[in-house]
């Protein structure tokens, strides 16, 4: 009978203290994030790259010019962090390995294969998003 007990007591002691650790995490947990901001000068050589890029391909800037903006500003950035225009508009679970291979180093390969910007930083005259300007 006793053994019988302290089994009962055991799963019911593991049911509960099972149900209590997936409840408490969440209030104990803390995640923190930093933003690293781009020099300047790698905003300027970005946006000069994707001046000199843009007339070479044939290719606009968003007419949205703030989309043009943030994606010159994840390029420098991952410039400064990583040594290369890893594109900043994809989820990768490893950045620095990524960008180590080059795939998509802007221009990324899509881009230079087919004229495909995922980051609508380069786009074709037929896209309806395409504004007039290369600089």
């Amino acid at each position: 009978m006793k053994a019988f007990q302290a089994s009962t007591s055991y799963s019911v002691g593991f049911a509960v203290s099972s149900v209590e650790s997936r409840s408490i995490p969440s209030r104990h947990r803390y995640y923190m994030s930093a933003k690293v901001e781009p020099t300047e000068k790698s905003v300027e050589v970005m946006r000069k790259f994707s001046e000199q890029y843009a007339r070479k391909s044939g290719t606009y800037f968003c007419v949205d010019k703030s989309v043009t903006s943030v994606v010159i500003k994840g390029l420098a950035e991952h410039k400064d962090t990583l040594g290369a225009p890893l594109c900043p508009c994809r989820h990768y679970d490893d950045k620095a390995a990524e960008a180590q291979q080059g795939f998509w180093n802007c221009p990324c390969v899509p881009m230079r294969e087919r004229k495909e910007c995922h980051c609508m930083l380069f786009l074709t005259p037929e896209n309806d998003f395409a504004g007039q300007d290369q600089v």
